[in-house]
């Protein structure tokens, strides 16, 4: 089944963000490869594709997990959180309608 991450981050945290953002891409690449992956990304906090300074207020995942624990557990893993990144985050099931 799907299931989206969502996480909102610490405010002021993007130097943490850049520092751990190797690690991060390298388990989201890791469930591109395992076909697994639907999309995932930053938003920014300004209304640009590069924020610069102002940085981002969270992040989106979405992704195919077994169950919703295994998804919590995988988001409760990542380089962000450990970092303290990311402030909250949440993990819900997801029914993709389109792209069909």
């Amino acid at each position: 089944m799907l299931y989206a991450i969502i996480a909102a981050d610490v405010p002021g945290s993007l130097t943490a963000r850049l520092s751990a953002r190797p690690a991060h891409l390298e388990r989201l690449r890791a469930l591109q490869e395992e076909g697994r992956l639907v999309l995932a990304g930053p938003h920014p906090a300004i209304d640009s594709p590069d924020p610069g300074p102002a940085g981002f207020t969270g992040s989106l995942i979405v992704a195919e997990f077994p169950d919703l624990a295994t998804a919590e557990r995988w988001a409760g893993a990542d380089p962000y959180v450990t970092a303290g990144v990311y402030a909250q985050v949440q993990v819900k099931p997801f029914k993709q309608v389109f792209p069909a």
